[in-house]
């Protein structure tokens, strides 16, 4: 599996270390609330809110330099809104990379 990454964040701030630590201040206070809003929906089996959710969280898969895992939730969220959960397994194995990867911030 890929691992995050600050390529993306470094190419945003362009050498401006204070801005860069905001956007991984900001990355590491939002995404922990986005995640479990997410794991709340998908237990309850809310599949459009679940999809609300994978939008979301997408930007910071994006933002954190995962492009494939970015795939993976495109598909995932276009799957949710047809019903469809076969992607969980996939896209929560990239939460949880995500969340180990923030700790080490």
């Amino acid at each position: 599996m890929e691992q995050p990454n600050q390529s993306y964040i470094d190419s945003l701030s362009g050498g401006d270390q204070a801005f860069k630590q905001q956007l991984i201040d900001v990355i590491k206070l939002e995404y922990p609330q986005e995640k479990q809003e997410y794991l709340d929906n998908i237990n309850s089996q809310q599949l459009k809110l679940v999809a609300d959710n994978v939008h979301k969280l997408k930007h910071k898969i994006s933002i954190l330099g995962l492009e494939k895992s970015y795939d993976v939730a495109v598909d995932y969220e276009n799957n949710l809104l047809k019903g469809n959960t076969d992607q969980r397994e996939a896209f929560e194995a990239i939460l949880n990379t995500i969340t180990k990867y923030l700790k080490t911030l």
